[in-house]
């Protein structure tokens, strides 16, 4: 199996549905929040090999790092990851992608759906070097609680919106749009709309630091 082999651990719950991966650091991974690395597996235990890319959600990659799973039950590795109990062993490729924040700036990361990974792993390293953060993050069934509610304890500003309110993602936008460097995570459709919101609101989307998970 390509790739670089890592220990898996810890695995927890963070939202409906949705979990977080704790994995092992390798050696020479020097990652950015933002980035995102191709994780590979033989859930079935043969030699088929399945693989999905994955943002960071966490912060740092000290020792460990983290990635956020969600559980499509009808998946073929995701309710897989989600019955590890920690010290399996998955392979790893990255980190990839160009969208990357290196603490120098306030942010706005916006988020819909599984890009509150990523979303919340910027606001947090702004947070910790001093920076203003916002989050908007668009969800019926949000994750991540516990760590939203740590940002705005730590004076983050974060505003969450249901899957169909759109009117409400474009005013939390227009609201914060010039309030820092604006990060965007999540499907087309949503990361299309934001963009729009963005131009409608005096901003350029074109500045923007959007990532479409397809």
């Amino acid at each position: 199996m390509d790739g670089t082999p890592v220990t898996v651990e810890s695995v927890r719950d963070v939202g409906p549905e949705t979990v977080a991966l704790e994995l092992e650091t390798p050696d020479a991974f020097d990652a950015l929040p933002g980035q995102f690395v191709l994780l590979r597996a033989s859930p079935d235990g043969d030699d088929e090999v399945v693989e999905r890319h994955y943002t960071l959600s966490s912060p740092a990659v000290d020792d460990t790092f983290e990635i956020t799973v969600g559980v499509d039950p009808d998946g073929d590795l995701s309710p897989w990851l989600a019955g590890l109990e920690g010290g399996e062993t998955v392979h790893v490729d990255g980190p990839f992608g160009t969208i990357t924040y290196e603490r120098d700036a306030d942010v706005v990361a916006i988020a819909g759906g599984p890009g509150v990974g990523p979303a919340v792993a910027i606001a947090e390293a702004a947070r910790d070097a001093g920076h203003e953060a916002v989050v908007i993050y668009q969800d019926d069934e949000p994750a991540h609680r516990e760590r939203l509610e740590a940002l705005e304890d730590d004076g983050a500003s974060v505003t969450i919106v249901d899957d169909e309110a759109n009117e409400d993602l474009a005013a939390a936008i227009e609201a914060h749009v010039d309030d820092g460097r604006i990060y965007a995570f999540g499907f087309d459709e949503f990361v299309t709309f934001v963009a729009d919101s963005i131009d409608d609101a005096g901003g350029d989307s074109d500045e923007a630091l959007i990532e479409s998970f397809g």
